[in-house]
């Protein structure tokens, strides 16, 4: 299992993500899309990530607006691991823009 962050790290790797935010206890990213169906496409594309990392985000649909809540609950806080899944998130939402 990874290690936790402590807060300065956390802080620096957050910094370089997009519109993520939070703290050591985890970290989230709320999002509007153009439609119900492209938020639907985006929540399959990280479920398919999420399969493939073995490390799920906590996801919130609401119409077409998502929030992404990453946090490695073995551990109980933030990882590494939660930083490379908000970093696939990232990409996944780049290229559904």
């Amino acid at each position: 299992m990874a290690d936790l962050l402590d807060a300065d790290s956390l802080r620096s790797a957050v910094a370089v993500l997009d519109g993520w935010e939070g703290g050591t206890e985890a970290i989230v990213r709320t999002v509007g899309l153009r439609s119900f169906p492209a938020a639907i496409a985006v929540v399959d594309r990280v479920a398919k990530v999420a399969e493939e990392m073995d490390h799920h985000p906590d996801i919130d649909i609401r119409w077409r607006t998502l929030t992404f809540r990453c946090v490695t609950h073995a551990a109980g806080g933030v990882t590494t691991r939660d930083i490379a899944l908000a970093n696939r998130i990232d990409r996944i939402l780049a290229d559904a823009s």
